[in-house]
């Protein structure tokens, strides 16, 4: 399948070189799925609807949506090159006195665009607007990834892999090009057909990579792109599925199959993803599994401590969901108890195997982690 050509450019800056140009999209003649593909979809569906109930179940469901956004943020960024951790940008939320990478602010931006495109979809629908306003929360004031036009579409020609469009691996379409690619990419977002929402998503996905609409931070964009859609067609009541991790996990085969779109192998790379959704969703219902026996083992630790500590535990125990290293100031914060009182209070924690210390040479300033709690989803994206 033919999804565009590579047309010869010509400019003053690069000299002579061929860009990929897309036909108009999608297809006229549509896209042809085999029938084991269709059935593939169905089964990923499956597993996306059983996630979606079993996270509705979940008591303080939002108190843990922060560490599923942290862990796709982590692993998209990562994709890109940044070597900051999700324990890096859990220190960099909690303000925690360490030496942080200076990368982190690439994760903490994501964390915050994301979050800003899943409050920004209720008000507009996934539209060219939505994509720029992504963008510019993403790359805006980002002091480790600078980019001159956040939340514009790019004034000049990029490319990936080489050292210019002469010699690179994939040149998208040139600037002059990208309003209108984007336009056919918009409008395939919302008109009625006979696809499947997740194969959707995958064709949505790569076609926005192909374009390459920004000068930068279009991988990072397209990702979080693919949660919001899965939201707006009604898959997920809760942004618990990120498939960033997965395309961290078999990053060169993601890359690969990306690249084979763009030559026409469309079915592969719907596959691709049709698999990550699969693998994702099985591990996001072993999360929640573990999230709740973890949960419940916790509540009942804090159930045997005096009614004063028991009734401040309880309200400081979802916080830790969402912000689960922390120091006597947070806890002061959160509590109102005095300095004293925070590190007794962190004390009995400790004592319960809640909290652990974390840098048990420090006289001063000592932090806390929620380990079980943490290791959970560190575990599972260091294996990634």
């Amino acid at each position: 399948m033919e999804l565009g050509r590579y047309i010869q450019q010509k400019s003053e800056q690069w000299g002579v070189y061929k860009a990929f140009i897309p036909h108009s999209f999608p297809p006229k003649g549509g896209f042809g799925f085999p029938e084991n593909l269709i059935k593939q979809d169905a089964q990923a569906q499956h597993l996306v609807s059983k996630l979606d109930g079993i996270t509705q179940l979940l008591p303080d469901v939002d108190f843990f949506i922060f560490m599923y956004i942290l862990k796709d943020a982590s692993s998209s960024s990562q994709i890109e090159g940044t070597g900051a951790t999700m324990i890096n940008a859990i220190e960099a939320k909690a303000k925690i006195g360490v030496d942080l990478p200076e990368d982190v602010d690439d994760i903490t931006h994501y964390i915050k665009a994301l979050n800003n495109g899943i409050n920004t979809l209720r008000e507009i629908p996934i539209s060219s607007r939505l994509i720029k306003k992504l963008h510019k929360d993403l790359m805006e004031g980002a002091r480790y990834t600078q980019n001159p036009y956040p939340g514009e579409f790019r004034h000049d020609q990029n490319w990936i892999n080489g050292t210019s469009p002469r010699d690179a691996k994939f040149v998208p379409p040139p600037p002059h090009v990208v309003s209108e690619a984007v336009s056919d990419w918009e409008k395939f977002a919302h008109v009625n057909d006979n696809l499947l929402p997740l194969t959707k998503a995958a064709l949505l996905h790569a076609q926005f990579e192909t374009i390459h609409p920004f000068r930068d931070g279009n991988g990072r964009t397209g990702r979080m792109f693919t949660t919001l859609f899965l939201r707006e067609v009604g898959l997920l009541e809760k942004p618990v599925l990120f498939l960033s991790a997965y395309f961290k996990k078999h990053q060169q085969v993601y890359y690969d199959r990306l690249h084979g779109y763009g030559n026409g192998d469309v079915n592969e790379w719907v596959r691709f993803f049709l698999t990550g959704v699969s693998e994702i969703a099985k591990e996001a219902i072993e999360t929640v599994h573990k999230i709740t026996k973890l949960r419940e083992r916790d509540i009942l630790q804090i159930q045997g401590m005096d009614k004063r500590s028991s009734k401040s535990a309880v309200a400081v125990l979802p916080k830790l969901f969402t912000l689960p290293i922390i120091d006597v100031s947070v806890i002061r914060k959160w509590t109102g108890f005095t300095r004293n009182g925070a590190q007794q209070f962190i004390d009995r924690f400790v004592a319960l195997g809640i909290l652990r210390l974390r840098d048990a040479d420090k006289k001063y300033n000592k932090s806390y982690i929620y380990k079980d709690y943490v290791d959970i989803f560190y575990d599972q994206h260091k294996r990634e």
